[in-house]
């Protein structure tokens, strides 16, 4: 089969390598659709994965080819989205089902092979049917998703549908992230960006009355406060030192900030903001990955229901679209910054 294999740090290439075979609780998959994840540009660029030689790729779906032992032979010929994290389900967290925060874990696309390919194998358990309503495209972009909606719903727990929202960062996560809080209800909602493209898509998501803040123009958070006086919730979809102190800053007393970007380097707090926190009474929380347990209450199944009720206008996501075999065309665009982007979707054909 054809996969792209990363050899070293800037080395990926295009090979014919074995088709992988499932080992016991395993499935293989043709994969039908992916997504590049903006860790994968650094993860093949600059860090390199965890393991190498490597297939990178996480966010995919597919149909099921093929099984290992002990696996329910109904799976074959089923169309699935797949959790890229493989959990030990021995550790304190799997035991209570907190499979993202596991100590142990495998993960598809920088532990082990991923979707980068024509077929890759994964583990039954983490296979979510997909309905026929739902297009491979949009199955692809499950996991960033769900990513978005594992960040909204502790943030939002405790928050009234009145309560002022604001997203700090327009990427494909912030960006996904403000479509499930419009359609949570949320209306109340601020987005803060930097491109006119960012601000065209808020409008293609059918985001009505949402208020996009160019940080281009002037300080965010003295615009927000001047619209709104502040945040009841912020969210920080960017990693980077200043825009976190800037959500402490945009945040209303007591009020809640939500970390959600991978930090851009190093993340440190000056002694004016730690007051800031302390003295406002402020909730700071991380969020990483999303919750998958197969049950109809996981980030997954959220997902699934709003793809599957057409909740979302999931396909405005989608800024460019290539073939698997040209996945360095879309790698270079996100990596070099030639054309703005947000979700870069790479499609099998047949």
């Amino acid at each position: 089969m054809k996969a792209w294999v990363l050899h070293d740090i800037g080395d990926i290439r295009l090979e014919e390598v074995p088709k992988p075979e499932p080992k016991e609780g395993e499935v293989l998959l043709a994969v039908k659709a992916a997504g590049i994840c903006g860790s994968d540009v650094p993860r093949i660029y600059k860090t390199g994965a965890h393991k190498m030689p490597i297939v990178p790729g996480h966010e995919f779906c597919g149909v099921v080819e093929d099984l290992g032992k002990a696996v329910d032979k109904s799976l074959v010929g089923k169309r699935v989205g797949v959790f890229p994290l493989i959990p030990c389900r021995k550790c304190g967290p799997c035991k209570v089902g907190l499979y993202e925060m596991c100590r142990n874990y495998n993960y598809l696309g920088s532990r082990c092979d991923g979707a980068f390919a024509e077929y890759v194998c994964a583990p039954a358990e983490n296979l979510i049917e997909l309905p026929a309503e739902v297009p491979y495209e949009e199955a692809a972009m499950m996991e960033p998703m769900a990513v978005a909606v594992h960040a909204m719903r502790p943030g939002m727990r405790e928050a009234a549908k009145d309560a002022t929202v604001a997203v700090w960062g327009m990427g494909t996560i912030g960006t996904m992230l403000a479509a499930f809080l419009y359609g949570a209800g949320y209306k109340r909602l601020y987005v803060i960006g930097n491109k006119d493209s960012q601000r065209e898509r808020v409008s293609k998501l059918g985001l009505s009355g949402t208020e996009f803040i160019d940080s281009r123009a002037g300080d965010p958070v003295e615009m927000l406060k001047e619209k709104c006086g502040g945040a009841d919730v912020i969210f920080e979809c960017v990693g980077k030192n200043e825009v976190l102190s800037g959500c402490v800053e945009a945040a209303m007393p007591g009020g809640c900030v939500v970390t959600v970007g991978n930090p851009a380097s190093d993340m440190t707090l000056d002694r004016d903001t730690y007051w800031k926190i302390l003295r406002n009474q402020l909730t700071v929380k991380g969020t990483w990955n999303s919750s998958f347990t197969g049950a109809a209450d996981d980030d997954w199944h959220f997902v699934l229901n709003v793809l599957k009720n057409r909740e979302i206008n999931a396909k405005a996501f989608i800024s460019h679209n290539f073939g698997m075999g040209d996945l360095d065309a879309g790698l270079k665009i996100m990596r070099d910054k030639t054309e703005e982007y947000c979700k870069v979707m790479l499609v099998n054909e047949g």
